[in-house]
């Protein structure tokens, strides 16, 4: 298992309101793609996986119309 910081943004879909909520939580787990998976498990989803050099893992996510992005830093 590693440990990671997750950083889940939820983009706001008001068109004056370009805010975005914003939760960070530290996690073990085996693998992030498995977490995302399960996390939206029962729902359409569709997601982009990105490995930055630092080795950031980042999912962009579309599901019901909401785009979402999940960051993973391994701490």
């Amino acid at each position: 298992m590693k440990e990671y910081e997750l950083i889940w943004e939820i983009f706001n879909k008001c068109p004056r309101n370009q805010m975005r909520d914003v939760f960070v939580e530290e996690l073990e787990l085996e693998d992030p793609e498995e977490y995302i998976r399960n996390k939206f498990k029962g729902k359409e989803v569709s997601y982009e996986k990105t490995v930055l050099e630092d080795g950031t893992i980042i999912f962009d996510i579309m599901t019901s119309q909401i785009k979402q992005r999940c960051s993973f830093t391994e701490i």
